[in-house]
């Protein structure tokens, strides 16, 4: 009985040590919106590695990638009264490792100077978000390219 005990203890603090300070060293990490009663409204998954439409960020002294789109989401639900954290889940449960994700990343740390609302509409994930005079000068553009390709039987 003493070796087994002595065994699981082994084991704990094996595991206990690969985790270093207790952050989670494997599996699936979100950003949570829950309420003040903490019923949970929404979440965006955030990544370990690098992807590229993703943004490196860090929260509580940890590395994550995140799309620009994430941020924005933050913010919009801290700015509706809900709380936000980073937490973790590995099948067993939801552990919140960060608190006040909104507090440590905002867009202007990613280099984007629009609303967050304004990065929620944009179209697509895969593309920068732009202002909408840029957008306005793009259609122009885009529109007139069309108009040369063309040739006279096309017309």
């Amino acid at each position: 009985m003493k070796a087994l005990c002595a065994a699981g203890i082994a084991i704990v603090c094996a595991a206990t040590a690969a985790m270093g300070d207790g952050t989670p060293v494997s599996g699936d990490f979100y950003m949570v919106s829950r309420s003040d009663r903490n019923d949970f409204h929404g979440s965006h998954r955030i990544f370990q590695r690098p992807s590229a439409d993703m943004r490196k960020v860090v929260y509580c002294a940890r590395a994550y990638w995140v799309r620009a789109r994430t941020v924005a989401w933050t913010q919009l639900q801290v700015d509706d009264g809900r709380i936000v954290r980073v937490e973790y889940n590995r099948g067993s449960g939801w552990r919140p490792i960060c608190e006040d994700p909104e507090r440590q990343v905002s867009l202007k740390d990613l280099g984007i100077a629009l609303e967050p609302q304004q990065v929620m509409h944009s179209l697509d994930d895969h593309q920068e978000p732009q202002s909408f005079f840029d957008a306005f000068k793009k259609s122009f553009q885009d529109a007139g390219a069309a108009v040369i390709d063309q040739t006279y039987h096309s017309r």
